[in-house]
Formats: C-alpha cells, sequence, structure tokens
C-alpha cells in the first residue's frame, strides 16, 4: 500500500506543475495586463510604470519561476484592487466552500449509494425503472434551475429555509446546516443520479457473479452477503464516478455560490475575474487544483483498499 501511494503522489507532482502553467498562462490571454490596470485613457508612462510594478518586463519564465514558488511557499501574491493577501482571502472563504461541497457529497453518496443498490438489487422491476428514470432526470436538470425552483419551493412561499447567505459553523451549527441545505441539494443533485447509475450497474453485475451465487448457496444471510461480498466488490467503479463528480461539484460552486449569496472560493473566483483581478484569480484557481488533484490522489489510493490486485500491480 505504502508503494501504491508513493507511486501516486510521485505521478502528482509533475501533473501539479504542468497544471500551474497553464494556469500561469492564462494571464496572456487577456492580453497587456498593464494596458488594462492603467485606466482609463492611459499615457504610455503610466502603462510602463504599472508594467514595472508588475514585474511584466521580466523574462516570462523568470515571472513563472518566481510566482510558483512563492506559491509554494504560500504566498500567492496581493490583490490588485483590495492589496490584501491572495492566500487571506482564500482561507477566509474555504470553509464556506468546504462546507458547501462536504455537505453536497454526503448527500450524493447516501442517496445515490442508496437508489442505485435498490435497484441494482431488483433488476428488470418497476423500482429499477423508477430509479433509473430518477437518475436520469438528475442528469439532465442543470445546478441553477434546480436551485430556483428549491428556493420557490422552500424560501418564498412557504419561507421555511433560508434562501441567501452563510452562518459559521462554530456562530450557530442549526442556522449553518439550515442555510446550507438548499445550495447543497442543489449541487448534489446530478451527481446523485450519476453515482446511482453507476452503483445500479456494478451491484446487478456483481449479483450475477459465482461467488456471490456461492454465499448464497452456503445459507448465509442476503444482508452479509450484500454488505460483505457485493458492495465492496461493486464499490472500484463507484468510486471512480465519485472522484469525477467530486471535481465536477467544486466546479459547480462558483454558479450555486452566487445564486446562493455564499461567500465562498466560487464567488471569489467570479469576482476577481470580472474585475481582472490576475494575481486572485491565479491563485484561486491553483488552489482550487491543489484540492482537485488531493481527490483524485485519495481515489487512487482507495482503489487499493477496495481491490488488492491494484496494490501488487
Amino acid at each position: 500500500m505504502l508503494q501504491l501511494i508513493t507511486r501516486r503522489l510521485a505521478a502528482t507532482i509533475p501533473l501539479l506543475i504542468v497544471v500551474s502553467f497553464l494556469i500561469f498562462c492564462l494571464i496572456l490571454l487577456t492580453g497587456d495586463p498593464a494596458t488594462q490596470l492603467a485606466g482609463q485613457n492611459p499615457t504610455q508612462e503610466k502603462i510602463d510604470q504599472v508594467r514595472e510594478q508588475l514585474g511584466l518586463n521580466d523574462p516570462f519564465f523568470h515571472r513563472y519561476w518566481d510566482w510558483l514558488s512563492s506559491a509554494f511557499q504560500g504566498d500567492f501574491g496581493k490583490s490588485l484592487f483590495t492589496h490584501e493577501s491572495v492566500m487571506s482571502s482564500i482561507m477566509s472563504r474555504l470553509p464556506v466552500t468546504l462546507s458547501l461541497v462536504v455537505v453536497s457529497l454526503l448527500i450524493a453518496i447516501l442517496l445515490g449509494v442508496a437508489l442505485g443498490l435498490v435497484a441494482g438489487l431488483h433488476p428488470g422491476t418497476w423500482i429499477d425503472r423508477a430509479a433509473t428514470v430518477t437518475a436520469s432526470i438528475g442528469v439532465a436538470i442543470p445546478y441553477f434551475w434546480v436551485g430556483m425552483m428549491l428556493v420557490l419551493a422552500f424560501a418564498i412561499d412557504p419561507q421555511i429555509l433560508p434562501a441567501v447567505g452563510y452562518v459559521n459553523l462554530t456562530d450557530d451549527p442549526v442556522q449553518w446546516f439550515l442555510h446550507l441545505v438548499l445550495p447543497a441539494l442543489s449541487l448534489s443533485i446530478a451527481p446523485m443520479a450519476v453515482i446511482a447509475r453507476q452503483t445500479r450497474a456494478s451491484v446487478a453485475t456483481v449479483m450475477n457473479e459465482d461467488y456471490i451465487r456461492t454465499a448464497n448457496a452456503k445459507g448465509l444471510a442476503r444482508t452479509r452477503v450484500i454488505a460483505k461480498h457485493a458492495l465492496k466488490n461493486a464499490a472500484v467503479p463507484v468510486v471512480t464516478v465519485f472522484g469525477l463528480e467530486a471535481n465536477r461539484l467544486i466546479g459547480g460552486t462558483v454558479v450555486i455560490e452566487n445564486l446562493f449569496v455564499l461567500p465562498g472560493l466560487g464567488q471569489l473566483a467570479y469576482q476577481s475575474v470580472f474585475q481582472r483581478d490576475f494575481p486572485m484569480v491565479q491563485g484561486v484557481l491553483l488552489f482550487t487544483a491543489i484540492m482537485v488533484l488531493l481527490i483524485n490522489l485519495l481515489v487512487d489510493i482507495s482503489y487499493g483498499y477496495f481491490n488488492p490486485r491494484i496494490r501488487q500491480s
């Protein structure tokens, strides 16, 4: 298992460097930052002054190395508009996004696995068809539409749940949860549907395997056969889908945080793009990329737990 973790870590580092280079190159796609930041009708002297302040006269790879080495030391630079540390801004917003992502993933896993398990254990029945139709609808409808419908149904009339805002977990756990219910449900619908479909297919396949028939022939309880033999062997493709959906869910926070006015990383990225705050955009993107790579690393390592052959390969 240690060798598996070491190999995956070794493969993650070059990937992180490539991703960081692509993120740094984004600034080239916006034209000359100095011209855009020098104000309206800037003089050439003003543009040259801004370019010198931003270090844009240095060679490109020299600027990239300075930015990357500082980022790995926790220094993403300062915002061009608020002049606050980018890392401080990210850290202040991170609990909101983490709360939203964790609650959304929990909802997606619990409902998705339960729905897929019930359908997979009753293939071809009305239960299977109903679960399949429900999952297909969940995949098809977009985040923001689900969010707006939930607001209309539960936050306007009747006013059961808050529609906007965020309360810190340490200030009031009950209000923290209530403010996350609607955005987390909006964000979890699509991952829940995908996990349900994959769980259904995996469980239906595994239940026809010879070792399941052998376990049933031995007289083992059905719940034990499902929990010990079927679920664990059906978990590898489900975990793969979980990793992909977790990454997509992080991207979906940009839409949901703006819809429900949650002060998280998604809202920070959205505002920074419109303000052309390049250091903030680069910092948020790199930090998000690190989160995605860590999730992929955990998913890869979990393969070794569910399938011993992967540990030995």
